[in-house]
């Protein structure tokens, strides 16, 4: 039986985007999906329920171009505690850039730990513009990408899949800056204060 184990590897999982495209994948999927944050204490458990699934989706942010460390201490101790019925491992990363390409070490990291460990890698979607797509019209794009993700790994016809804002980078910029404007302005600081070094002095100094 076809079963999809879906583990997001954020820093903040509970909260994350990563959580809101995983939600999206299980409604969209035609094969049953269960749904796990990655903490630091649950690699084990996680590891030994892996078993139990045909395929496993990770998703998860860029950090610093490369995968959180959240997902990269999960994979070191999933590296010893393989299960011997090994599940098809697929992606969905998403990034703050608008070109999805960034996305692309990262998703080599993961090919790379599956070559090694002789598990066999599945499906890709790189989303770009992650932190903002979800809250424009353009979701509704990403909606899209993720049933084509979901179908494949369903259908076992593993792909690549991409998209991120029809913009071009200009307008995208004018966009990010207008968010973080307002963004600041919720919290009390000013458009002025959020381009000083004030606080990576701040935090130097305490």
């Amino acid at each position: 039986m076809e079963r999809i184990m879906i583990l997001n590897g954020s820093p903040r999982a509970p909260k994350s985007n990563s959580k809101c495209y995983a939600e999206i994948f299980a409604k969209k999927s035609d094969v049953s999906v269960e749904y796990f944050n990655i903490t630091r204490s649950n690699h084990l458990e996680l590891c030994s329920k892996m078993g139990r699934f045909s395929d496993v989706l990770l998703v998860f942010p860029l950090y610093a171009d490369s995968i959180p460390v959240t997902l990269l201490n999960f994979l070191k101790n999933l590296e010893n505690n393989l299960p011997d019925k090994k599940p098809v491992i697929s992606v969905l990363v998403n990034c703050g850039f608008l070109e999805y390409t960034q996305d692309d070490l990262a998703v080599r990291m993961i090919q790379l730990f599956c070559k090694r460990n002789h598990c066999q890698f599945g499906s890709v979607l790189e989303i770009g513009s992650g932190e903002a797509i979800l809250n424009t019209p353009f979701k509704i794009l990403v909606t899209r990408k993720i049933k084509k993700l979901s179908e494949s790994i369903r259908a076992k016809k593993y792909k690549t899949l991409k998209v991120t804002m029809p913009l071009t980078p200009k307008l995208f910029i004018k966009a990010s800056t207008n968010f973080w404007v307002e963004y600041g302005k919720r919290n009390g600081i000013t458009k002025e204060e959020m381009k000083t070094m004030d606080i990576e002095e701040d935090i130097l100094i305490n």
